[in-house]
This record gives structure tokens, C-alpha cells and sequence, in this order.
């Protein structure tokens, strides 16, 4: 049967970069008021020795700034441009077990923490723990490597940074619904070919009764709603399975075109974080990457940034072959990584 393309997108989710760069509003700076319930709340967990992992939105009261944040992330991550950038809370002054406690309470009001590898974090360390990406187990975050551009395993992935790099380590930003609207108007013939599903290496963590790979289109249209999904090196390493449908040349293709398109300088953003700063990035319209870095010597000051994916509770619906990767597909309880003998922690170093 034919294939039709969805239409060409329009709304604030197909933007680009250099133009998004410029503007404002998608900074939010956090009041001394806001700031002070999140650190009140803290300190409340704190001293009763809480569970990072078990915290819910009422045991983290946040009068003021909880209905202020839930609001503009249903607006303007998960319904518009599909990012924000908090920036402020006063990392500088907390201990590891404060920061982690305050990141995960704010998490809690936007949705539920999902397992981040088979190891079940809920919060993630994003350092340089000295590895490589050719090793077909690790994952790219443990290095110091560029990650190219790429989406997770939720509907909202959430960066804390708690310390930036000597140099090098920024976020860049990309809209899937913009490659979309490019290829359809430049190659609709390989646009086509990423609407059919590819194999995608899920890295030595697989979950009880799956293969070692997924099957997802790089793109679905599915009740109205465009939805990318996307790691180019995990699509190559995939191959080494001989059982994994092999790429066709013109897939290859279709593959390397959207590249293009993501490392497209009239496409992309950069940002630089400053410790303190919150990302939230709507996973399935914004492809994410971060550039490679140079780190400090001293262990103390090696770049650190927390990491959190979140279910949300208002996400969009998803197609039913995401169960293969998010385990379900219904909303608010979907995501992440669930391996064999997986319990859900909040490590408060990497490990």
C-alpha cells in the first residue's frame, strides 16, 4: 500500500537555530522566593534521610514555583518549542545528596523518574569515566567524546549542571520537526524510507524476552503527532547482529541526509551551561548532542552534570512499536531501561 508523507509541519515546535539562539524566553530565571521553597523542601528531606528515588511531588511542596513550571513545560516543551532552561539554583552551596534531592523534587512535579540504564538509576551522572564509545556496552555519556545528535528513552530528558568543563562540553540543540520539513521538501524519497523501522543496538542492555536491538522508525506520524527517534551510532553498531535487517544503500542514504541536516548550521543551536542551570528538552521533537570536552585534572572539578527522565503525565500518545524500546506506551508510565534483576536507585556518585 502507498505510502503518503504527514504534511509539512508548521507551529513552534519547526524552529531554527540561529534565529532561536537569539531570543529569550526560553530562559527561565528562578526567583529568590522559588529558589527558597526548593531549598526548604530539601532541607526537609534532607534531615528525615528520604529515599532520592521514592520522592513524589508531595513530599517536595513547591507553592509558588510548581504551578509557575508545570505550566510553561505543558506549554512550551511538551506543546511548543520543546525546550526550557531554568537557571540559578545555588549549586555551588549544596552538598551532592542536597543537589541530588533538590533536582530529583523538581523532577517529581514534571513527571515520573525513569530507570536510565539496566542498573535502574533514576539519576544520572553525565562524566568522563575514562571509556570509549567503540566499546559496543558503553554508552557515549560515560566519555568524553561528541555525542551527536540523538534522543533518549522518555518523554522529557532533564540536565542539572553541577560543573562545567576546562573547555568544549556544550548542549546543542536541533528540531526533528525541522529535518522533517527539510527533507520533505528537498528528498521525500528517502524522507519515505525513514518512516520504516531500523534496527537500533540497545547496547548489551536488553530487557528479559527482547533481542539486543529495536526495531523503531526514525519517524512516525501517529494521531497527529510527529515523533523522532534517533542514535545514529547505535543504528551502525546494530549491524553487527546478524540476525538485524540490514540498511539497504538508499536507507544509508536517508540516514546520513538527516545528518547533515542536524550538523546544518542554520538548523542547530548551541547553549552553555553554567552550574545551576536545568535543561528540559521534549525528547520526541528536539534531537540533543553535546559536543566533545577537554576536563579538568583535579577530580573535583571535572565536569558533572545530573541527569533525569521523566514520564510525563500530559505527553503525547506514542505508537504501540515504542513498547519495544519504553516498555509501554502509556502515558505518564512509559520509559527507560528494565533489565533483569533492575532496582530502581538514586546513586549519588557515578558508578
Amino acid at each position: 500500500m502507498p505510502f503518503d508523507l504527514p504534511p509539512e509541519q508548521t507551529g513552534p515546535a519547526a524552529w531554527y537555530g540561529p534565529e532561536m539562539a537569539k531570543r529569550s524566553d526560553w530562559l527561565m530565571p528562578l526567583s529568590a522566593i522559588e529558589i527558597g521553597e526548593i531549598e526548604a523542601a530539601t532541607r526537609a528531606l534532607v534531615e528525615r534521610g528520604a529515599d532520592i528515588a521514592a520522592i513524589k511531588p508531595q513530599d517536595f511542596p513547591l507553592p509558588t514555583l510548581a504551578p509557575k513550571l508545570t505550566a510553561r513545560v505543558g506549554d512550551e516543551v511538551l506543546n511548543g518549542r520543546g525546550f526550557i532552561l531554568l537557571r540559578g539554583l545555588p549549586v555551588e552551596r549544596w552538598t551532592m545528596r542536597e543537589a541530588a534531592m533538590a533536582y530529583f523534587g523538581l523532577g517529581a512535579h514534571l513527571g515520573s523518574a525513569r530507570s536510565q540504564n539496566g542498573n535502574g538509576h533514576v539519576l544520572g551522572h553525565v562524566q568522563d569515566l575514562g571509556l570509549a564509545s567503540n566499546d559496543p556496552n558503553v554508552r557515549i555519556y560515560q566519555t568524553h567524546e561528541r555525542q551527536t545528535f540523538h534522543t533518549d528513552s522518555c518523554d522529557i530528558v532533564g540536565l542539572l549542571c553541577l560543573k562545567t568543563a576546562k573547555s568544549g562540553g556544550l548542549s546543542a540543540l536541533v528540531s526533528s520537526t525541522t529535518i522533517f520539513n527539510e527533507m520533505r521538501r528537498e528528498r521525500p524519497d528517502l524522507l519515505k524510507l525513514l518512516f520504516q523501522p531500523v534496527a537500533t543496538d540497545r547496547r548489551g542492555e536488553v530487557p528479559e524476552g527482547q533481542k539486543p536491538y529495536f526495531q523503531i522508525p526514525t519517524f512516525s506520524w501517529h494521531r497527529g503527532f510527529l515523533t523522532a527517534i534517533y542514535q545514529r551510532q547505535y543504528i551502525d553498531s546494530a549491524q553487527r547482529f546478524a540476525e538485524a535487517p540490514r540498511l539497504s544503500p538508499a536507507h544509508i542514504e536517508a540516514l546520513d541526509m538527516f545528518d547533515a541536516l542536524t550538523n546544518d548550521p542554520r538548523l542547530h543551536m548551541f547553549m552553555a551551561f553554567e552550574p545551576g542551570d536545568v535543561q528540559l528538552v521534549h525528547n520526541h521533537t528536539i534531537l540533543h548532542d553535546r559536543t566533545s570536552f577537554v576536563d579538568w585534572p583535579e577530580p573535583e572539578r571535572k565536569r558533572h552534570l545530573l541527569r533525569l527522565w521523566l514520564a510525563a503525565a500530559h505527553a503525547r500518545p506514542l505508537p504501540d512499536v515504542f513498547a519495544q524500546r519504553y516498555g509501554s506506551v502509556t502515558i505518564g508510565d512509559r520509559g527507560g531501561i528494565i533489565v533483569r534483576g533492575t532496582k530502581l536507585q538514586a546513586p549519588l556518585e557515578a558508578v
